[in-house]
């Protein structure tokens, strides 16, 4: 054998010996994946045994429990209707529909006893109705009534959770409805404040059968319109809106987020919803319009109707009505004033007749920190002297404003219904409200001949409404009052009273 052939034959050993050990290192590898692979399938396993085991167990405990708290608390025949509002105490439009609600469940069946589910834990039960009662002017059967204080309400403010914030909140308020089923599970569970996460918890742990009443969903398709053309708002940050890959990480979020409420919300075998605005959107996202029910909200109409105007002649006084919370834009409502005062820059005469009062409830520190916010922001413009702030007026005095007030203003962009909205068009205010949701669509005309209000977007055309309802000849804005306080009785508490009953009847057969 010649040097070459030697060669070659080593050549050919030593390829032999390297394949050899790199098909024994792949194979070596391939079985340490594929054992990764079987561990991770069986600790997904063990992961859903576990879990299954606690929901069984917890269910069993909740339902053990609740035959004790039943047994113990009076007849067997009484049914429980537990209604989840953890800010009842707020003096807000949704706590005008609890209010109203409980009073029409107590006026409908004689055999239930009310249990709500609420976060006000530095208020007493009787602190609570008596707010009620000077707010709203609802009065109650005190002793049908049993509050349930839930101490983990933190866990769906919004200030706790700076991003993800629809996915914390509603992760959250799993939490808070675990402890509030585990301190009373009901017979039948209403939600009044679009808690939707909690729906499972008290169908599948507690058997309770589920109705909800949804001011606005969650998500809607208006919200993903706005993420998805880049336009920014209180809920879509500027910095995402410029940025392509957080605007698209954004929306699968948003799409991933709208199943899974999707998912929650058809756990309850009735929907309400507030308005045409609303119950387009829920529509669109359960496709299943035979359990959606459009009840629009209680507006108290036929006390507010028979109001007479008994402000000076000498002063146009503008109010503002609502919680002092983001989405209600009241930064725009100081920016109408500005743009006002410059319409009416050669006319001091007039603008000094002019006085912008806001009217709102404070829910916690945060309401406050916006309030001082708005204070701060009226002195920058230079318009403090032409601003009024009240906070969490009593019933009375809100009438007292209402009739000294002649122009109404709403500004948030697609705000559901609108309560405050009608309740300033019964005490004879002309109202300017946002042209979008329900302002739009359910409750102000501005055709010619049935016009009983206005809408606007921006500053420019609030200032332009505003200043066109001054202008105005008297008997102009006679006729939009008239109709406007004709075209709310459809807003009734009666009305309502009526729709809730009979959208929960299902509930109690």
């Amino acid at each position: 054998m010649n040097i070459y052939s030697q060669l070659s034959h080593e050549n050919i050993d030593s390829c032999s010996a390297l394949c050899k050990e790199h098909i024994f290192k792949y194979s070596e590898r391939l079985s340490t994946n594929n054992k990764m692979i079987a561990l991770m399938f069986w600790l997904l396993i063990w992961l859903l045994i576990i879990t299954a085991t606690i929901f069984i167990c917890l269910r069993q405990w909740i339902q053990h429990n609740k035959k004790i708290i039943q047994g113990t608390q009076s007849k067997k025949d009484r049914l429980y209707v537990g209604i989840f509002h953890p800010y009842c105490n707020a003096g807000g439009g949704g706590e005008r529909v609890l209010w109203c609600a409980v009073r029409a469940l107590q006026n409908k069946y004689d055999n239930i006893k009310i249990v709500i589910y609420t976060g006000d834990i530095d208020s007493t039960p009787s602190s609570i109705l008596q707010k009620a009662k000077n707010v709203f002017n609802i009065s109650l059967e005190v002793d049908k009534i049993t509050f349930v204080f839930l101490n983990q309400r933190h866990w769906v403010e919004a200030r706790k959770y700076p991003h993800f914030t629809l996915l914390c909140q509603s992760l959250g308020s799993i939490v808070l409805g675990l402890e509030a089923v585990c301190k009373f599970p009901p017979d039948i569970f209403i939600d009044t404040m679009g808690y939707s996460f909690t729906f499972p918890v008290f169908r599948y742990l507690a058997g309770s059968r589920v109705g909800c009443y949804v001011h606005y969903p969650v998500i809607s398709t208006d919200m993903l319109k706005k993420v998805q053309y880049r336009q920014s708002s209180f809920n879509n940050k500027a910095y995402v809106a410029r940025n392509p890959f957080l605007t698209w990480l954004k929306l699968s979020y948003y799409r991933l987020f709208s199943k899974t409420y999707k998912w929650v919300t058809r756990c309850s075998e009735t929907i309400m919803v507030n308005s045409t605005w609303t119950e387009n959107n829920i529509v669109d996202l359960l496709n299943d319009p035979l359990k959606i029910h459009r009840v629009y909200p209680p507006c108290e109409t036929k006390h507010l109707t028979s109001l007479e105007h008994t402000g000076k002649d000498d002063e146009i006084l503008i109010v503002s009505v609502g919680q002092f919370r983001p989405e209600k834009n009241h930064p725009l409502q100081l920016q109408v004033l500005y743009e006002l005062r410059t319409l009416l820059a050669r006319d001091e005469a007039l603008w000094n007749r002019i006085k912008l009062l806001i009217v709102g409830s404070c829910r916690h520190e945060e309401d406050y920190e916006r309030l001082r916010n708005m204070q701060d922001l009226a002195k920058h413009l230079s318009l403090e002297n032409s601003i009024e702030f009240r906070v969490n007026v009593t019933y009375d005095e809100l009438l007292k404003i209402f009739q000294q007030a002649k122009i109404g203003i709403h500004t948030m962009w697609n705000e559901h219904f609108g309560i405050g909205i009608v309740e300033c068009m019964a005490a004879g205010l002309i109202m300017i409200a946002h042209r979008s949701g329900g302002p739009l669509l359910d409750i102000i005309e501005t055709s010619e001949g049935s016009q009983n209000g206005f809408l606007a977007t921006d500053a420019v055309e609030y200032a332009a409404s505003i200043l066109n309802i001054i202008l105005n000849s008297a008997e102009a804005n006679k006729n939009i009052v008239s109709s406007a306080r004709s075209s709310v009785e459809r807003f009734s508490e009666k009305e309502f009273d009526e729709q809730f009953i009979r959208a929960l009847s299902p509930l109690f057969v």
